[in-house]
This record gives structure tokens, C-alpha cells and sequence, in this order.
């Protein structure tokens, strides 16, 4: 279960608030996307929320920032197709996390290439990131079937619709708008665990 933080969604709500939220709800993964704010800017509060989530076990990412994620300690960073991503690997080095999005299955099997450690796919279209192009769950199945790296499922996902997802054999969902917007977004993100800890133990049984 993995939230990416974002601001305008909720008046006065933070990426600090959010991000304490999804670790207190029990979010396994959370991703600062922080695209207002500049570098100088962005470190400070990548760096504080390093700290937040070490403290509670919870992997933490940079959005589009190699430099502040690899400055400010973070686990890795996130990078979409618009991003270097050859030369990425090589500036992170072989242990932070890389996280790269992608449209295709074609796009999936080159960023295995280019060492990603995991996929993020863009399930359903979201106005918190309108230029994204969704695939529709059966588009999703086409990327999980093409790479050997986990996928993560993102865009429009809430409780109540993250079994679909999770049945296209994705690692996890991600949310923006089902935490960072919701009235509890400690509840919500706890309900969004429970879902996928349903979905995990009914596939063991």
C-alpha cells in the first residue's frame, strides 16, 4: 500500500500531514511528489520525511528528483518517461530503490533493462495527474504478464475498487486522492491496508 503526497487537494493539508497519515495507517511505501516546490525547497522536506519513515519501517521515495533523493537519504526515487532513465542507475548506484512509470510492455521490459526495481502503471485516469495515460486494468495485465518486476497500480483507486486491481496480479496500489483528500486519511489509508491484506490472505487459502 503505497500513497504519494500531494498539496491542493485538502486546504492547509501538508505533504508533512499526509505522509504522517499513511505511515500511522500502516502504508508499506510513501512518495514525496512535490512538483511545486523547487530543489532548495524540496530537500528540507525530503529530508524530514526520510526521517518520519525510517522510524516506522515505511519505504520512502522522491518523485523526479535524483539528486534530493539521493542527498536527503531517501530510499530511492521515482521517475517517469520524461526523465533520464539511462542515466539514472548509474547516479543512484546499485542500492536505492528505482521506481520508473510506464504506459507499455514495451516500456516496462526497457526499464528492466535499465535497472528499475519496480513499475508504476496508471490504471484509471485522475485529475491529480491528468497527463498520465491510463491502461485500463487489461492494459495492466499486459505490463505485469511483460516484466518480472513488481507493479504497482495507481490512478482513481480507493477501497472499494482496489480487489480489481490487485486482481491483475499488480505488488500493490497507490493512491493520491483516496488518502491525501479524505476526511480521515489515517482511516482511509487504514482501509486501503485492510483491503489489500483481504485480497493477499484469501489468495493463500
Amino acid at each position: 500500500m503505497y500513497v504519494v503526497t500531494s498539496t491542493g487537494l485538502v486546504t492547509g493539508r501538508s505533504h508533512v500531514e499526509v505522509a504522517r497519515a499513511a505511515v500511522e495507517g500502516g502504508a508499506t511505501a510513501v512518495q514525496l511528489r512535490a512538483p511545486e516546490l523547487r530543489s532548495r525547497e524540496l530537500l528540507p522536506l525530503a529530508s524530514d520525511l526520510v526521517a518520519l519513515c525510517r522510524s516506522q519501517g515505511t519505504l520512502f521515495v522522491v518523485n523526479d528528483a535524483v539528486e534530493v533523493a539521493l542527498k536527503s537519504g531517501a530510499d530511492g526515487v521515482h521517475l517517469g518517461q520524461g526523465d533520464d532513465l539511462e542515466a539514472a542507475r548509474d547516479r543512484l548506484g546499485p542500492d536505492p530503490v528505482l521506481g520508473i512509470s510506464v504506459e507499455t510492455p514495451l516500456q516496462a521490459r526497457r526499464a528492466e533493462e535499465l535497472g528499475a526495481d519496480y513499475l508504476g502503471v496508471t490504471v484509471w485516469s485522475t485529475s491529480t495527474k491528468p497527463e498520465a495515460v491510463p491502461v485500463g486494468l487489461d492494459g495492466l495485465r499486459d505490463i505485469v504478464a511483460a516484466t518480472r518486476l513488481p507493479v504497482v497500480g495507481i490512478g482513481g483507486i480507493g477501497a472499494s475498487s482496489a480487489r480489481q486491481v490487485l486482481e491483475a496480479g499488480v505488488a500493490g496500489v497507490a493512491v493520491v486522492s483516496a488518502v491525501g483528500a479524505a476526511a480521515d486519511p489515517v482511516a482511509a489509508t487504514r482501509d486501503l491496508v485492510a483491503a489489500a491484506e483481504a485480497f493477499e490472505r484469501e489468495g493463500a487459502t
